[in-house]
């Protein structure tokens, strides 16, 4: 690892018979067939499931209050049967947790946290707060008999195995596209835009320092990416950060004859920062596991993607 580099910590293996917890963080369930087959589903592959007491809650647009959300992460990152903590689902209000959380019990015990969308800004704050590996990957509502194999062999390569160096490949038929070539290492931080964007101007405002920049979003017409690429820029995140993943905007829209794919270029190819594009991300069919704090080496040049360590220890 190069010299400068912050070891993060690594949270232990997922094994076949471990203790998965399951909290929700953010929105409230509303679909409650969803969640019940995914449950059925981590079940039959030999995982036994502790629920959080507000996992299935209805609050409105949360699920719980934050205080009682924040437990329920807590007694999770405190129970010692629990080997990883896999959030149902995102939505909205997950940051509001992070005045009730004690970042110092949670660097002490570490477990594997899976997540995307609004889990975003949870997987960051654990990487600067608490200084262990988070996972930009699966929910609850991703296991389901029709997710592709790739999204399973991603999850489980990055959290199952110690393999490594590891190269994050696209499933076939799905190229990254180089935008700026150049090869950079770094940990590696980011996810959902609007996510990184809501953390600006608070504590736990994402530090990019240093850092290659992974962005994806759904659902978000030109104008609002337009909107939030510029925060970012202002606020100076882009310069900070080494290099850039570009995921994909999942059922975004075109505003003003503009696509995302060209505001990335507008506002981020004029950098000259290594960035390839097209990586199968958070709310796509194709999912892949991304290590929020491993160190990884994008060679842009080549388009290829390297966790450079492996993510979870053997404990």
């Amino acid at each position: 690892m190069r010299e400068g580099f912050r070891i993060a910590i690594k949270p232990t293996i997922l094994r076949e018979g471990d203790s998965i917890g399951l909290v929700t963080l953010g929105s409230p369930i509303l679909n409650m067939d969803t969640y019940s087959t995914g449950v059925q589903m981590l079940r039959n592959q030999g995982f036994n499931i502790i629920f959080g007491r507000y996992v299935t809650s209805f609050g409105g647009i949360v699920s719980a209050p934050p205080r009682e959300r924040a437990m329920d992460l807590m007694n999770m990152f405190l129970n010692a049967n629990v080997k990883m903590i896999l959030a149902t689902r995102g939505g909205t209000g997950v940051q509001s947790i992070f005045p009730y959380l004690n970042f110092d019990v949670i660097r002490r015990n570490p477990k594997i946290v899976s997540g995307y969308s609004d889990i975003t800004a949870l997987l960051n704050a654990l990487y600067q707060y608490s200084n262990i590996i988070t996972f930009h990957s699966l929910m609850i509502a991703d296991f389901r008999s029709d997710t592709p194999p790739y999204n399973f062999n991603q999850f489980f390569a990055a959290t199952s195995t110690t393999a490594a160096p590891r190269v994050i490949e696209n499933p076939p038929n799905m190229p990254l596209v180089s935008l700026v070539a150049g090869n950079v290492t770094g940990p590696i931080v980011g996810g959902n835009l609007t996510s990184i964007v809501n953390t600006l101007g608070t504590p736990y405002e994402i530090d990019t320092r240093g850092k290659i920049l992974l962005i994806e979003e759904v659902s978000a017409p030109s104008n609002t990416i337009y909107r939030y690429l510029s925060q970012l820029s202002l606020a100076g995140k882009f310069n900070d950060c080494v290099g850039f993943i570009i995921g994909q905007c999942t059922n975004c829209l075109t505003s003003y004859g503009t696509t995302f794919d060209d505001l990335i270029r507008a506002f981020l190819v004029p950098l000259g920062k290594p960035m390839i594009s097209n990586l199968a991300t958070g709310h796509g069919y194709y999912k892949a596991t991304i290590p929020i704090g491993a160190t990884v080496t994008l060679n842009a040049t080549n388009r290829t993607l390297t966790v450079m360590e492996s993510t979870v220890s053997v404990g």
